[in-house]
């Protein structure tokens, strides 16, 4: 996208729909669906409850700053600790590979551009980076298993 300077690109097939949009600071936010459709046994590929389609001009929807208090439960919660949420749909993994040593484990130090883990999307392995610095004190998502954009993979405690 950076080489051809696009600023979002989309594409859409019979069985998904994928939209790239790169933001002002070059980050690339991913957004996919697979269609019901094509997939109607599979509840890993069904949107999440109370999702809707996006229509066509619509307005993108909001999202919450990571760490931003989203419901009761949430309040309850550490202040002094921040969630690491993942960037796209796909399937999470701690490991690149399963007999490999996992990237980061609770209590491991990292940095912005320290590689957290990697999610499966469309058969493209997206390693993921925490963004951020700090220690992680909880993982939230289970390896090898179905991730929806938005969702809670890690909890960190900025330093």
């Amino acid at each position: 996208m950076k080489k051809n300077d696009l600023s979002e690109f989309e594409i859409e097939k019979k069985e998904y729909k994928v939209k790239l949009k790169r933001t002002n600071s070059g980050e690339i936010r991913t957004e996919g669906t697979y269609l019901p459709n094509y997939f109607p046994h599979s509840p890993q590929f069904l949107p999440p409850a109370g999702a809707t389609p996006l229509a066509p001009g619509a307005p993108e929807p909001q999202l919450d700053a990571p760490g931003a208090a989203s419901s009761s439960a949430d309040s309850s919660k550490d202040p002094s600790v921040e969630e690491i949420v993942s960037p796209m749909i796909g399937t999470f993994y701690l490991s690149p590979s399963p007999e490999a040593e996992q990237f980061v484990t609770v209590g491991t130090k990292v940095k912005a551009d320290t590689v957290i883990c990697i999610i499966e999307a469309m058969k493209v392995m997206n390693e993921i980076k925490a963004e951020k610095q700090g220690v992680i004190t909880k993982i939230v998502a289970e390896n090898a298993k179905p991730i929806e954009f938005g969702q809670p993979i890690f909890e960190i405690r900025p330093e």
